[in-house]
């Protein structure tokens, strides 16, 4: 059974096991913030990845941590949809056979703390960085066909 919410260390990827597979870090940057995330364990393949409203990664599912933190209400997913305003979205990631993944990304569409109107990650009940079972097609909404959520760390 997934540990209480309190129990999980902010910045640590935890699975729907409890079992912790990774870790990520934030920093923040004039324009944006950079992303590194570095995991084992995970289904190998290609995964969506997204910014996600709550520093919530408590229950197994992880619906706790809400959906994406975003800009304004409607929400529009994807890359690929004009006008969309979906500030949690982020690239796939390509977890190797092995079930590792490494990897270092920026991200203009969020800030840490509200800079220049970006939603803040670390807002009044923070955010976590969610990954999923599939990749995002960056198109379909809400989340771009990215399925349940595998992995969740609360936003250090």
């Amino acid at each position: 059974m997934p540990a209480d919410t309190a129990e999980r260390r902010p910045g640590i990827l935890y699975d729907g096991a409890d079992k912790e597979v990774g870790s990520i870090t934030i920093t923040d940057a004039p324009k944006g913030v950079l992303l590194r995330v570095e995991a084992r364990g995970l289904p190998p393949g290609w995964h969506g990845m997204h910014f996600h409203e709550k520093a919530d990664c408590g229950d197994a599912a992880f619906q706790g941590a809400g959906g994406h933190v975003h800009s304004e209400k409607p929400i529009v997913h994807g890359f690929l949809v004009e006008g969309a305003n979906d500030a949690g979205d982020l690239p796939n990631i390509h977890v190797n056979d092995d079930g590792s993944v490494t990897v270092e990304l920026y991200s203009t569409l969020v800030s840490v703390d509200g800079r220049d109107g970006r939603p803040a990650l670390k807002d009044a009940d923070g955010s976590a960085l969610v990954i999923h079972a599939n990749p995002d097609d960056y198109s379909t909404q809400p989340i771009g066909g990215a399925g349940g959520r595998i992995a969740c760390a609360a936003i250090p």
